[in-house]
């Protein structure tokens, strides 16, 4: 029997509710659920469903109404604004939809800004290997619109990677690109948690970027549906599908969707 990687990040009687009285909508439903670290898990589900304020509550983007969530051992629920500020800034990576790269600045600049507004002096030999697992060495001296979309999503990975997070957290990190820039991302990422130790939270709606996961997770009516270990992408795409027609139906029968929450300072840009 093999034995469990130790816990990364996880979720005890998480609740998370947005608004007050009548207009009150639970998007979090007492959600148990633990990632270990050395895994690349995959959250699932429709429009609606909880899925990213999931992550953006295990990511401290976002405040929990109640339970707890544990990041490396401490309960991150307990900490202050500015603690959760330094929590993000150096347990936690993330890689967005859309890159977020600052424009004015070379590849090799928006790696390591991470570490610059923190003040820390990098590591040359893990730069050197992040650099050359995602074959960005060609492209260090180029700023982000000489890049291409799938090169500025690898220098992004490049960036939440640096500082050697305890977890990263990935927001649909293909959305806005192609099959194949896709598909390059995704085996980047797969990369990084089998060759690197990473370990790797994301958020899609894709059953074929869930497929390159360890794990997936569908989400649905702001609680865990479905938890498949070794996904496959038409397994995922039937479990999505069910949910997406049982949403509609609920949509059209007028049960309320959670907002989508405010983000605030991801911990990289001051």
């Amino acid at each position: 029997m093999t034995t469990p990687n130790p816990i990364a990040v996880e979720a005890v009687d998480l609740v998370k509710i947005y608004g007050t009285g009548e207009n009150a909508v639970q998007a979090l439903r007492h959600v148990n659920v633990a990632f270990e670290r050395g895994k690349f898990t995959a959250i699932m589900g429709p429009s609606g469903s909880g899925k990213s304020t999931l992550m953006h509550t295990l990511a401290g983007l976002d405040s929990a109404t109640g339970g707890r969530i544990l990041l490396d051992g401490a309960d991150i629920t307990t900490m202050n604004d500015k603690q959760l500020t330094l929590l993000r800034r150096h347990k936690i990576g993330f890689i967005f939809q859309s890159f977020n790269l600052l424009p004015m600045f070379t590849a090799e600049q928006n790696i390591l800004m991470p570490l610059t507004l923190a003040g820390e002096k990098p590591d040359r030999q893990w730069f050197d290997m992040l650099v050359d697992t995602l074959g960005l060495r060609e492209r260090l001296g180029h700023r982000p619109n000489e890049l291409s979309g799938g090169q500025q999503q690898r220098v992004a990975i490049a960036r939440a990677l640096i500082g050697k997070p305890s977890v990263i957290f990935a927001d649909e990190p293909t959305g806005n690109l192609d099959s194949v820039s896709s598909a390059e991302v995704l085996s980047f990422l797969k990369r990084s948690v089998k060759e690197l130790g990473q370990t790797i939270i994301m958020v899609t709606h894709d059953a074929v970027a869930a497929s390159y996961a360890d794990r997936a997770i569908v989400f649905a009516d702001g609680q865990i549906v479905a938890d498949v270990e070794h996904p496959s992408a038409d397994q995922m795409s039937e479990l999505l599908m069910q949910e997406r027609r049982r949403a509609t139906l609920n949509l059209s029968e007028g049960v309320p969707q959670p907002p989508a929450p405010a983000m605030p300072d991801a911990g990289i840009q001051r």
